[in-house]
């Protein structure tokens, strides 16, 4: 397939810019330069194939994509929420598999890490990760327990100075190429507690999951537990119990939320260059009432989202916002998408199929993200316990 020319403009219909500061800016300029120049003119050949781009690892590495918000004394780039949030929809905008890349390492695997590990963790696996030498991936989704992580059975026993871990997690992002997984499991006194298993251990193996439809040009695999002997400095110090993995989600939910709108953005611009280019009945389809009604719902409902994000950054950098306004952030970002790309794709007609447009990339990928790290429904009770107090999961 011929690798496509990315003439990209981002809608800004609210002058939500205005609210950013030079330095934020510049962060997106150079993410979104990269993606136009390294994502776009090959990211529809590698989705076709099924085939991760391996180089991304290292590139998003040398830009900084990886842990943004860690300090960077151990590699990372002290840098705000909202620049993190920024550069994770500069790169969904690219792909949602490449944003996932990305926020698995930074807040999946580095965000645990630096909060929950001791400080001999943080340097020894911290640097390796922010600059992409090494890749990581995060196992708490079980094949019988993914909305109800409680139910794990993934298991750690005491053995001297080492403990022995047996279990499997599914649908991990990065687990075939990954150096590190930092995992979830229960110990003998029936706590969740972490450890950070790595590759070549032995009886840990991580196969590939094959026959995506989904995040094609994502690697995706499973991790597999065999009396895996970790050594006890492996386990974080730091947290016990549910509260550890959800706080990664919450930071991993946040960029899905700009990650989410990123994708949206492609497909309006895709949408509404399309509409002004493609004659039908005489003139270009931009013309007419139905088209304009579908790009004025697309364009207010990413006006909504960019604002709500720009709030829930700065709130997260202002120590103030709660896993719930995520949650709802989160969902919010995944629907719009959603159904941005579903109009999308209907515009275009039969074109809207082919690789020769994102539109239906975009789309395919999106049924994974209002899925992973907290389904659509799932979101949903959380609002409504967080507005009601009644917990509705039980």
């Amino acid at each position: 397939m011929a690798a496509r020319t990315d003439v990209f403009t981002s809608p800004d219909y609210f002058n939500v810019d205005e609210l950013f500061t030079d330095e934020q800016k510049l962060i997106r300029e150079t993410v979104r330069n990269y993606v136009k120049k390294e994502i776009s003119p090959i990211i529809e050949d590698y989705a076709q194939k099924a085939e991760f781009p391996e180089q991304i690892i290292k590139q998003m590495g040398d830009l900084g994509c990886y842990g943004p918000t860690v300090p960077t004394e151990y590699g990372g780039g002290g840098l705000d929420h909202v620049s993190y949030g920024l550069m994770m929809q500069e790169l969904e905008r690219g792909d949602s598999g490449v944003r996932s890349t990305a926020s698995v390492q930074g807040s999946l695997v580095m965000y645990p890490i630096y909060a929950y590990g001791s400080e001999e963790q943080r340097k020894k696996y911290l640097p390796k990760l922010a600059s992409g030498e090494w890749l990581g991936c995060f196992g708490l989704t079980e094949p019988d327990h993914g909305s109800n992580p409680a139910g794990m059975l993934t298991n750690i026993k005491e053995d001297g100075d080492h403990v022995i871990l047996n279990g499997s997690k599914m649908w991990i992002s990065n687990a075939p190429f990954s150096q590190v997984a930092v995992v979830w499991a229960r110990n003998e006194n029936n706590e969740i507690i972490g450890v950070i298993v790595e590759k070549g251990m032995e009886g840990f193996s991580t196969p590939t999951t094959h026959g995506k439809w989904s995040l094609r040009a994502s690697a995706t695999g499973e991790l597999v537990f065999d009396n895996v002997k970790v050594p006890k400095e492996n386990i974080f110090p730091n947290v016990k119990g549910l509260k550890g993995p959800l706080g990664c989600l919450t930071k991993a939910r946040y960029g899905i939320a700009w990650g989410t709108v990123g994708a949206a953005m492609d497909c309006y611009d895709t949408a509404l260059r399309y509409s002004k280019e493609r004659v039908q009945f005489g003139r270009p389809i931009g013309g007419f009432q139905l088209q304009q009604k579908k790009l004025a719902e697309m364009l207010t409902e990413i006006t909504k989202a960019q604002l709500m994000n720009w709030r829930l950054g700065v709130l997260m950098d202002e120590g103030k916002a709660t896993p719930q306004q995520v949650s709802m952030a989160k969902r919010n970002g995944c629907e719009i998408a959603a159904n941005i790309c579903r109009d999308a794709r209907q515009m275009l007609g039969g074109m809207g199929i082919t690789g020769e447009y994102p539109v239906m990339r975009h789309m395919m990928n999106l049924e994974s993200v209002i899925t992973y790290e907290g389904t659509h429904d799932i979101h949903l009770l959380i609002t409504g316990m967080d507005v009601t107090g009644l917990d509705a999961f039980k």
